[in-house]
């Protein structure tokens, strides 16, 4: 698939296969490409090049109103001057489904993203969580065959954003609707998805489960977009890799046989040795440069004595004593959490 505006080229030659029932999120930064493809599946926007097939039957062709799609925009695009049962009973009205079906269907509804007994309301008498579960009735009401979200929860807040979160993910599970949703948000696509496609600049980096995506990306970019992660420079020898003249302790081989790659490590992964037996662990050292309280956690900042830094994420519930700022530590890395990614930063 390839779709340009003017020598910009918003998708460059994608190619994606989603699975009938499945949830899989578009990621990637603003201007990564994630919402152009929605709209081509959505048949808004024409491709330069490609095509675009709903099981065995070609749409590229076919008009939006005809590809029987349900489709929720961030800013849910409801009408005003309607009510609740009005907005999700419009997509029946436009293929002529009979009077009694529609009340039954805009019960059904408004029951599954728990509305009931708020058909009545105006849309303005609504908050803005209650405005998405409106946006979602009426985009699955007239049970289509792909769900198309594009960062629907955007506008909430904290709280309720992740609260419905889960309540989409939930009524997936329910209706078991191939859905397609784009998202900005990592910690949302992890929450979400089944899989996840992270785009970058109109190309996919990497497609997998959120496990695969998190503990094993392909690349840098992959590594520090989603997630949190220091990177310290790694070299390759005779197919190991060496932290300066420190030999690392991988879980798998390495994949790429670069000279000059990267140790990706995610602060979570680390933790703070007490003494005892570390010879499991990869091992550094350094001094604490710094501690941020986070209420669940600290983030606790070492300096290694390489003069490169890295985090760790020391959870409220150790009952490890917490370091202070000035402190020698060592920092103990499992071989499973050793990650290693190439040197470049995004391809």
């Amino acid at each position: 698939m390839r779709k340009s505006y003017g020598t910009f080229p918003a998708l460059d030659d994608v190619s994606l296969e989603v699975a009938s029932g499945e949830f899989i999120t578009l990621l990637g930064p603003s201007g990564s490409g994630k919402t152009t493809l929605l709209m081509v599946l959505a048949g808004f926007i024409r491709p330069d090049g490609g095509e675009t097939w709903f099981g065995d039957q070609d749409v590229s062709l076919v008009a939006p109103h005809k590809r029987n799609v349900g489709m929720v925009f961030q800013n849910y695009a409801l009408f005003p001057h309607m009510t609740v049962a009005g907005n999700v009973a419009y997509p029946l009205k436009l293929r002529r489904v009979g009077k009694a079906e529609i009340g039954d269907r805009v019960a059904r509804a408004l029951d599954l993203v728990q509305l009931s007994g708020l058909g009545d309301r105006q849309v303005d008498q609504l908050s803005g969580g209650q405005r998405q579960r409106v946006a979602l009735a009426r985009a699955i009401v007239f049970e289509p065959r792909i769900l198309l979200m594009d960062e629907p929860l955007s506008a909430l807040d904290k709280k309720l954003r992740e609260e419905m979160q889960i309540e989409v993910r939930h009524l997936h599970q329910r209706l078991g609707m191939t859905t397609v949703y784009v998202t900005h948000d990592q910690r949302e696509a992890l929450t979400m998805s089944d899989r996840i496609a992270v785009i970058d600049r109109g190309r996919f980096r990497q497609i997998g489960t959120p496990r695969q995506i998190y503990g094993r990306p392909a690349s840098r970019f992959i590594a520090d977009f989603i997630g949190e992660s220091h990177f310290l420079p790694v070299t390759v020898r005779d197919g190991q890799a060496y932290l300066g003249d420190k030999w690392l302790r991988l879980a798998e081989p390495l994949t790429k046989t670069d000279v000059s790659q990267l140790l990706g490590v995610r602060p979570e992964k680390v933790m703070i040795l007490d003494g005892g037996d570390a010879g499991a662990y990869n091992v550094f050292e350094g001094t604490v440069k710094e501690i941020v309280y986070q209420g669940e956690s600290s983030l606790v900042s070492v300096t290694l004595l390489g003069g490169y830094e890295l985090s760790v994420r020391q959870p409220a519930t150790s009952a490890m004593i917490p370091p202070e700022v000035g402190d020698a530590v060592r920092l103990g890395l499992a071989p499973a959490d050793a990650i290693i990614v190439p040197q470049e930063s995004a391809e």
